[in-house]
């Protein structure tokens, strides 16, 4: 057949999808997904999974995806939240359209189920502290037991909760549950908080409310409220499903089914919000687009792409088993992409001084060198080489081994895109550092012209002349352990930052670089990836490392 594409394996999700489209349990054959975080704090990498599933599947059955914000707790939500997770999803290239939501849209809603609730017998006012409360609910081994409230009358419940919702009571007065089962094994069935009372203001509905819905109670019914048709959820609120599905029958409300998958667990990082807010307050990091942390406003300031973390998501595949993926995989989709896109440019850290002996004095040769050399015929950059240069002092070696190719005393090696040079003085100071090397260049050895002779060694240079000097922030590991869910009880899991998580170097690049928009990660040739900081200025300019330019790390 022409154009015959070989077709990937379907994920669980996506079988239960084109069985329900087949056997027409789809209303309309229109598939509606939702991405439903909580706006209190800001995304992390932990979120893209979910974010590229749920739009994934409504972009490939042709249904819709919706953004809805569950902004249930006031007191820990605010406006920056909000329009960071939307910045964050249209930077990965998803639109929701007019399908933007909130929990609080459906505030007035949410309060007439609870009252429906009460009609029928299946909800209760309770006046049981949080302890008291703890304490009845039970354990994994022993059933709870039942609140003295809880046969509180119809109609003394409706005139609570209504007083509840007038602000007649301070909070932690009363808490409105469902009426379910104490003695069942899921204990988020033993009558789960629905409403609690709350003073705060919400970043959208102002000083309206005072008693404001719990995320269990109000992520089920927004679901049913939207006609959500697949609800994707991860993998620990499998144990919330009995709880939605009793709403949906004690209602009668849209049948929307909830799906988990397992979530995504990074070795090296931590996806706790909390955690991450406790960071940033405590000044443990610059913020929250600290390149440092696994937001996802961190790692586009790292210099990672929107198609390095969809690559990512795809290599992981969406399953129903938790397992901890290696930060080497996603590092490794970081460079599979910049490699293929972005420019390259030469940069020396640590540098050594070479001064030509042999080369005109003031004299100034530019080179056109690729941007990139997978477009070999595509733009080019202009280098200029002078008499007076730097290299990395990790390409020269007084005392080399056999096989070292770099440069060595009376070794040649070829300046790359230009000529080939032979050592053959080396200056140092007074303490034996090595501060300059006195060469030649072979004029003929020019590419494109003249002799054409091959060394065995390419190093990356630049004119002393025209460096321009550049801040680097070396970024690494935030955490030294791998498995951060695994600390033991004695430790703290800020016992375990890495203290050269940031190092802050300095380097000497050619001038082109300065004028690059290109607005991804540059190629630092032979050495990694650097993206210009936000922060960064002509006169100032930063790059922040974004990854190695190699490891021996191969997905499998």
């Amino acid at each position: 057949m022409e154009n015959e594409k070989e077709t990937k394996p379907l994920n669980f999700i996506e079988k239960i999808i084109e069985d329900d489209l087949r056997e027409g349990r789809v209303p309309n054959d229109t598939i509606v997904t939702r991405f439903p975080p909580e706006p209190n704090g800001y995304l992390h990498i932990g979120h893209i999974k979910s974010i590229c599933l749920n739009f994934g599947l409504a972009e490939k059955y042709k249904g819709i995806c919706h953004l809805r914000l569950d902004d249930t707790n006031p007191a820990k939500e605010d406006m920056e939240y909000i329009n960071s997770i939307k910045d964050d999803i249209h930077w990965l290239g998803f639109d929701w359209g007019e399908h933007e939501y909130y929990a609080s849209d459906y505030y007035d809603q949410l309060y007439e189920i609870a009252l429906d609730l009460i009609r029928k017998g299946k909800a209760y006012v309770d006046s049981l502290s949080p302890e008291e409360m703890k304490e009845y609910r039970g354990t994994l081994t022993e059933p709870g037991k039942n609140s003295p409230d809880r046969d509180r009358s119809i109609e003394e419940n409706m005139d609570l909760f209504l007083r509840m919702k007038n602000g007649e009571f301070p909070e932690g007065k009363y808490t409105l549950r469902a009426k379910i089962d104490m003695a069942s094994p899921n204990i988020n069935m033993r009558d789960p908080a629905l409403y609690r009372i709350k003073y705060a203001e919400h970043p959208r509905t102002g000083n309206k409310w005072c008693i404001y819905p719990m995320y269990d109670y109000t992520h089920g019914q927004c679901d049913s409220i939207e006609n959500i048709t697949h609800s994707i959820c991860t993998l620990e609120f499998d144990v919330h499903r009995p709880l939605y599905d009793w709403f949906i029958k004690t209602l009668g409300i849209y049948p929307s089914h909830q799906y988990e998958f397992a979530r995504l667990n990074l070795t090296y990082t931590l996806m706790s919000k909390r955690k991450l807010l406790e960071l940033v307050q405590k000044g443990l990091v610059s913020g929250w687009d600290d390149p440092r942390m696994p937001t996802l406003c961190g790692v586009r300031r790292r210099g990672y792409t929107p198609q390095a973390l969809k690559m990512f998501c795809e290599k992981i595949g969406v399953s129903k088993r938790d397992q901890l993926m290696d930060i080497q995989l996603l590092e490794w989709c970081v460079r599979q992409d910049l490699n293929a896109r972005s420019n390259r440019y030469m940069v020396v850290e640590d540098p050594i001084k070479v001064t030509l002996t042999n080369w005109e004095p003031g004299k100034v040769e530019w080179f056109d060198c690729p941007l990139n050399p997978a477009e070999p015929e595509g733009a080019k950059r202009s280098v200029p080489f002078t008499g007076e240069l730097y290299i990395s002092r990790a390409d020269f070696m007084e005392d080399a081994p056999k096989k070292f190719f770099r440069l060595k005393p009376d070794g040649e090696v070829r300046l790359k895109y230009t000529y080939i040079i032979k050592c053959n003085e080396v200056i140092k100071d007074a303490d034996g550092n090595v501060v300059e090397l006195r060469c030649t260049y072979d004029p003929t050895t020019r590419p494109g012209g003249g002799e054409w002779r091959s060394v065995k060694g390419t190093i990356h240079w630049v004119s002393i002349a025209h460096a321009r000097e550049l801040e680097l922030r070396l970024y690494d590991r935030l955490f030294t352990q791998a498995d951060m869910s695994d600390i033991p009880e004695d430790k703290d899991y800020k016992d375990f930052l890495n203290p050269d998580s940031l190092v802050i170097g300095k380097g000497y690049a050619e001038p082109a670089i300065l004028d690059d928009n290109s607005g991804i990660a540059v190629q630092f040739e032979r050495v990694g990836y650097y993206y210009k900081d936000p922060d960064s200025t002509p006169e100032h300019p930063v790059f922040n490392r974004t990854t190695v330019l190699k490891d021996s790390y191969k997905p499998e």
